[in-house]
């Protein structure tokens, strides 16, 4: 009994969720731990998995080819690095982006694909040891078409809340709490959508996901970072989001009203960080991405090669 009066109590409410107070997590049947990556070390040849919409490991290639955009001011943003020792479930070579205090924002990549009814997107990331805040993170935007003035109508509107047939959007983001965390801060879902609530300055700032507890996000180390936004039937408040950290569910809401209109569907992803808090002091923020995987099913953490005894080996800075 309790349980249908949470699932009505979810569906009836509308706005964010900072407290965790809705994060069905627990008892939620979503997938948790290895995916459809595990058959793939290094993700090499995922591409192939039917359930795969795009992918890139960054392994080949000039910076940014297989994307459609990019955000890389004066050529100084964006290069390629090393995974360091988890070359074996990375390869050897990986995304760089370096923000500047002064001299620019930081930047990104922007991938728009043909979408699905619940989309799954996992990347794997590492925040510098000396990296300071971080204002906005990966997100993934509804817009009304892949062609022409539609392709944009989900980008901008700052502080605006937006129609259910112009955009909505979702973030997952490291929140640092306005300073009080431990910089780069917590993960986070940052979101856009016509039931979003305003904010305290009667503006419509994204309303937060998270739940009440979890670890700070550690610097230095590669994270499994993965996300999954299911569309709603327009009309009805059924849509989700959820999010994964190496494999564990961290959060999952459900009744989200995402859009009122069939025809806006999320058809954009931009991989980026982007560096504007007051609070960051640090000159220098560089965050590494790699392994990127946008698919129709749950994916998992990106795995090593088998060694000879069958395990897979897990090597410093693996998943754990």
């Amino acid at each position: 009994m309790w349980g249908l009066v949470l699932l009505a109590r979810v569906a009836a409410e509308a706005g964010g969720d900072p407290e965790g107070e809705r994060n069905l997590a627990g008892a939620s049947d979503l997938p948790r731990g290895e995916g459809i990556a595990r058959p793939y070390p290094a993700d090499r040849g995922i591409a192939g998995h039917p359930a795969v919409i795009f992918a890139d490991d960054f392994e080949t290639g000039e910076l940014g080819e297989r994307w459609d955009e990019g955000r890389d001011d004066s050529g100084k943003v964006l290069s390629f690095g090393s995974p360091g020792d988890a070359g074996d479930r990375l390869g050897g070579r990986v995304l760089r982006v370096t923000a500047t205090l002064g001299a620019n924002t930081g930047g990104g990549l922007t991938k728009w694909f043909e979408s699905a009814d619940r989309l799954f997107i996992r990347f794997m990331v590492r925040f510098d040891g000396e990296c300071d805040y971080v204002h906005h993170f990966c997100t993934l935007r509804a817009n009304r078409g892949l062609r022409g003035a539609d392709r944009w109508s989900g980008f901008g509107g700052a502080g605006v809340r937006p129609s259910g047939d112009e955009r909505f959007s979702t973030a997952l983001e490291a929140w640092g709490n306005w300073g009080r965390w431990p910089a780069p801060g917590q993960w986070n879902f940052y979101s856009y959508w016509h039931e979003m609530e305003a904010s305290r300055d009667g503006k419509y700032w994204g309303n937060a996901f998270r739940p009440a507890a979890q670890p700070d996000i550690r610097k230095g180390e590669w994270i499994s970072a993965e996300f999954m936004l299911k569309h709603n039937t327009p009309g009805k408040a059924d849509g989700e989001q959820a999010y994964w950290i190496d494999g564990e569910l961290r959060g999952h809401w459900r009744g989200i009203n995402w859009r009122t209109d069939a025809g806006l569907t999320a058809n954009a992803f931009t991989l980026e960080s982007y560096v504007t808090d007051r609070w960051t002091k640090q000159v220098t923020n560089i965050v590494e991405f790699d392994n990127v995987v946008i698919a129709r099913e749950y994916i998992g953490p990106a795995v090593g090669r088998v060694g000879a005894d069958g395990e897979r080996r897990q090597r410093a800075g693996a998943v754990r």
